[in-house]
């Protein structure tokens, strides 16, 4: 498990009930207690104690197998805060899917990844794509990600990219840190990024941050057969409005911890 900066006054134990969670819901949902302990990097005693206090709850559930699964009680919590979100950003994602004509996300950093919080699907076309609410995606090769990324300095992406690494999901992502960083230097100029078939081939996404926050952002995803690069000039103008209105609301939800 990756270690994240923590505030003075943060509750140690709860910190790492949640992260626990976080690493439960990247493997699947379910886990045994011994790759709890080698992914966190915590005691046994320590991980045996957390557990069993959120077995108790209900936020996890012990298999006859003895391995662990999450709970009932998370999906409620679930449910409440995706329906929060929606009720601000849906109406300004409907807005820019029906001016674009394919679906509309918005996204936030969380750590060293991307989460897709909020979504509204074209009208006009019937696509599935890996853009789903809930889902957190490498940053390094999603419009999103590099729309994100290119609010920080380049020192902190080094360290951003050395901890969640660059897979190279297509034959069209960026390896390359380097590579990545002149990306981020284009980003910056233009205003908005482009996720090329870099996250899934044959897909093409545009993306732009909302004004005043480095982590949060808007996007439109698409087949390239639509969204043409010729087609992304005229789709920057509807980001952006979209982004504008979003802005000051996205802050309220969440942020990288």
């Amino acid at each position: 498990m990756k270690q994240t900066a923590r505030s003075s006054g943060g509750v140690q134990s709860l910190e790492r009930a949640f992260d626990l969670l976080e690493l439960m819901a990247a493997a699947g949902g379910e886990v045994a207690l011994s790759r709890l302990a080698e992914e966190s990097g915590l005691p046994t005693a320590t991980i045996h104690r957390l557990v069993r206090t959120l077995v108790d709850d209900g936020y996890l559930l012990q298999q006859p197998s003895r391995r662990y699964a999450l709970g009932p009680r998370l999906i409620s919590l679930g449910t409440s805060a995706s329906r929060t979100v929606e009720a601000w950003a849906g109406p300004h994602l409907q807005q820019l899917a029906e001016g674009s004509g394919e679906t509309a996300n918005l996204a936030m950093l969380d750590v060293d990844r991307v989460m897709y919080v909020a979504q509204a699907p074209s009208s006009r076309h019937t696509m599935r794509m890996f853009t789903e609410v809930g889902r957190r995606v490498a940053a390094h090769c999603t419009g999103v990600g590099k729309a994100l990324l290119a609010q920080m300095p380049d020192n902190e992406v080094r360290q951003v990219l050395a901890s969640a690494g660059m897979p190279a999901l297509t034959e069209h992502t960026i390896v390359e840190v380097d590579v990545f960083l002149v990306e981020l230097g284009r980003v910056r100029e233009q205003g908005y990024a482009v996720d090329d078939g870099e996250q899934e081939a044959g897909v093409r996404c545009v993306a732009v941050a909302l004004p005043g926050s480095a982590t949060s952002a808007v996007s439109v995803s698409g087949p390239a057969s639509r969204v043409t690069r010729r087609a992304v000039p005229g789709l920057v103008p509807l980001l952006r409005a979209a982004a504008e209105a979003l802005a000051g609301r996205a802050g309220n939800v969440g942020a990288s911890r």
